[in-house]
C-alpha cells in the first residue's frame, strides 16, 4: 500500500549551497598510483563522514550521499562545499541497520525523484524497512513529499538495499533476507529479493507474478546493483563461501539458502530438480563482502574502460570485473586498492571520468580503529604524463605466495579475522573473542565442533578440509590460548559427522 508520509517530521534543512570559485581539482594529489600505463592520483572530497552507505553522481554536478545516522546530502567535489537535503527523524540505526540505499531518477528535470531504503518505525512503533519516495524541489534545493511504496519486517541484519532505476523506467530494489533463511525462497515476502515498481509505486503488469512485486529471489545479503547495456547485475554477501556476482533475469532463482555459488553438493543437487537455478557468473571463496557497483564507460582510465567496479567490504578494494562480449560470462577479475583506504562501501563515475570512493571505516565491524579523517569520499583521477610522480606505486598489491606466507596466519585472515579481528578480541557484544577464550583454551573436540557445524551466527566451515582445518585451528589455539597444544588431521575427522 502506498502511504504519504507527513514531511514536517522529517525534514531538517540547512543552509544554502556554497559555491565558490577556488578549485580542490587544482591541488596537488594526497597519493599517487598505477593503473596499467597510467597514473592516477588521489583526492579526499569530503572526510568526517557517519559511513556513508550510498555515493551517487548528481545532475548538479554534485556527489548525493547518505549516511547510515540518517541524513541525505550532496557535496561538490570540486569545492568541497556540502549541502544537508534531509534528516529522517524516524531513522532506526543499529549495526547494519539505518538509512542505506538511494538512486535519482536520471532525468531529475521532468522526474524529480529519489528513492531510499532505510530502517524506521512503523505506526505503531515496530521496526520496519521502508521503500520511499521523495520529490527533489529544485527550487529550494531539498527534498519533500514522502510517498511510502512499502514497509516490510526489517528483522535484524542482511538489508540489502541498494536501489537502480531500469531502462524502462522501473524502480528495482535489492532486499536482503534478514537472516532469516526462509525468507528468501518464499514469494510471498519482499525478503532476499529483487523488487520492481512503477515511479508511482504501483506494481507493474508484466512482473513475473501477478499482483507482486518480486521480480527475482534467492538472495541473501544484496549490496551491489546496476544496469550495463540493458542488463542487471548484482553482487551478493554468502555465507562462509561464495559471494556472488550475478546477472539478474526476470523470474529468476539464486538459490539461496539451499544453493551457494554453484549447484555442485548432493542437497543443491537435490534442490535444483525442483526450481532452476541461476548460477553466478563470479563467486569468491574465501568471501571478499562485495558491496556497491558501477559500470565505468569513460576513456579517461583506459585501463578500466567496459568494466563493472565492484567495492569490497571483507576485501578492502576496488575489483575490476570484464565482461565478455556477450556481457554473459566475466573473463577477469582485478584487485585495485587492496588495504589502501579500508572497508569500500560504494562507488560512482562522474562524466569527466573520475571515480568516486566511499568508505565504510566507521560501521559496526570496521578492519580497526578508523583513521581521524574516516569515513570518507574519495576521488580517484587520471594524471597526465608531464605531472605523474615517478615513484608512483602500483594500484594492483603484490602478494607472496601462499607458500611463502604462514598458512594458518592465511587461514586465519581469509575466514577469522572480519569477525575476530587479527588481534582475536572481537567486537564487545557482537563478535566474541578469541584471545584467552573458554573455547579455544578448553577442550578441543567442543572447538572442532563449534568450528565445523557452526553456532549461533556463527556460519559452518566444514567445508575446509581436514588438513587446512588442522592448520587453522592450530594457528588459532597457538596465537590466542598460551599453552594449548596442536590439533591433527585425524582429530578433525573424528568430530565430523
Amino acid at each position: 500500500m502506498i502511504r504519504v508520509i507527513r514531511t514536517g517530521a522529517l525534514l531538517a534543512l540547512a543552509g544554502a549551497f556554497i559555491h565558490c570559485s577556488s578549485s580542490m581539482f587544482s591541488n596537488p594529489p594526497e597519493q599517487q598510483f598505477r593503473i596499467g600505463a597510467s597514473t592516477v592520483g588521489v583526492q579526499s572530497v569530503a572526510s568526517h563522514l557517519n559511513v556513508p552507505w550510498q555515493i551517487t553522481w548528481g545532475p548538479d554536478q554534485c556527489i548525493w550521499y547518505t549516511e547510515q545516522s540518517g541524513t541525505i546530502s550532496k557535496v561538490n567535489p570540486e569545492t568541497g562545499k556540502t549541502k544537508l537535503l534531509l534528516t529522517l527523524r524516524d531513522v532506526f540505526r543499529d549495526r547494519t541497520s539505518g538509512l542505506l540505499g538511494m538512486t535519482l531518477h536520471p532525468d531529475l528535470k521532468n522526474n524529480p525523484y529519489v528513492f531510499i531504503n532505510y530502517t524506521g518505525y512503523s505506526k505503531t512503533k515496530t521496526k520496519v524497512s521502508k521503500v520511499v519516495r521523495y520529490s527533489y524541489d529544485a527550487a529550494k534545493d531539498t527534498l519533500v513529499s514522502p510517498v511510502v511504496f512499502l514497509e516490510y519486517p526489517a528483522w535484524t541484519s542482511h538489508f540489502g538495499s541498494r536501489i537502480v532505476i531500469a531502462p524502462d523506467g522501473k524502480v528495482m530494489v535489492a532486499t536482503g533476507d534478514g537472516a532469516q533463511d526462509g525468507n528468501a525462497q518464499n514469494i510471498q515476502s519482499p525478503n532476499g529479493k529483487i523488487l520492481r515498481y512503477s515511479l508511482d509505486g504501483s506494481i507493474p503488469a508484466d512482473n513475473p507474478f501477478k499482483g507482486s512485486a518480486v521480480w527475482a529471489w534467492g538472495l541473501r545479503n544484496p549490496q551491489g546493483l546496476v544496469y550495463v547495456k540493458g542488463k542487471l547485475y548484482c553482487s551478493d554477501h554468502g555465507d562462509a563461501i561464495d559471494d556472488e556476482l550475478n546477472l539478474l533475469v526476470k523470474g529468476g532463482n539464486y538459490g539461496w539458502p539451499v544453493v551457494e555459488g554453484a549447484v555442485n553438493t548432493d542437497k543443491e543437487k537435490a534442490f535444483a530438480k525442483d526450481s532452476a537455478v541461476v548460477a553466478p557468473l563470479r563467486a569468491w571463496t574465501p568471501t571478499i563482502a562485495p558491496a556497491g557497483m558501477t559500470y565505468y564507460n569513460s576513456a579517461k582510465i583506459p585501463e578500466l574502460k567496459g568494466r563493472l567496479l565492484l567495492t569490497t567490504l571483507k576485501g578492502n578494494s576496488l575489483r575490476s570485473l570484464t565482461l565478455d562480449p556477450t556481457g554473459n560470462k566475466i573473463v577477469g577479475d582485478v584487485n585495485y586498492f587492496e588495504k589502501i583506504f579500508g572497508r569500500l562501501r560504494s562507488v560512482c563515475v562522474s562524466p569527466a571520468g573520475d571515480v568516486y570512493l566511499a568508505t565504510s571505516n566507521r560501521d559496526w565491524n570496521p578492519n580497526a580503529a578508523p583513521a581521524r579523517n574516516d569515513d570518507r569520499i574519495i576521488r580517484i583521477y587520471r594524471i597526465d604524463a608531464k605531472h605523474a610522480s615517478p615513484t608512483a606505486k602500483p594500484a594492483i598489491v603484490a602478494h607472496k605466495s601462499n607458500e611463502a606466507i604462514n598458512k594458518g596466519a592465511l587461514l586465519y585472515t581469509n575466514y577469522c579475522a572480519s569477525c575476530h579481528k587479527a588481534d582475536g578480541k572481537g567486537i564487545d557484544k557482537i563478535f566474541p573473542a578469541l584471545l584467552n577464550s573458554a573455547v579455544v583454551k578448553g577442550d578441543q573436540r567442543n572447538l572442532i565442533r563449534t568450528v565445523l557445524n557452526g553456532k549461533n551466527q556463527m556460519p559452518k566451515f566444514a567445508f575446509i578440509e581436514n588438513n587446512d582445518m588442522a592448520i587453522l585451528l592450530t594457528y588459532v589455539r597457538s596465537k590466542f590460548a598460551a599453552g594449548a597444544g596442536p590439533l591433527t588431521v585425524a582429530d578433525i575427522q573424528s568430530e565430523r559427522k
